[in-house]
């Protein structure tokens, strides 16, 4: 669990930009990971962040990406729905 407010921030734009990377059409993984790799590699460069809260930050944000229920549409669910109602 992420405790630093400055991590927390940054999960918070990293999770951000994945989903709206999937609502662009990049559904691959392999995809967002490269993002995501690039992101923790700037966060190392610039010594944004103590290096153990990067990893920690990584763990949760893998954990996110590899968790689909975080990129499915709540709209998609609704059609379902109203496609069983008739």
């Amino acid at each position: 669990m992420l405790q630093d407010a400055i991590a927390i921030r940054h999960y918070q734009k990293i999770t951000d930009s994945l989903v709206e990377m999937s609502e662009r059409g990049y559904r691959s993984t392999d995809e967002m990971r490269l993002f995501l790799d690039g992101y923790l590699s700037a966060l190392r460069v610039t010594n944004a962040i103590e290096v153990h809260n990067i990893h920690r930050l990584e763990e949760e944000v893998i954990r996110f990406l590899y968790d689909t229920s975080n990129f499915e549409s709540p709209y998609e669910f609704e059609m379902e729905v109203e496609r069983g109602e008739r």
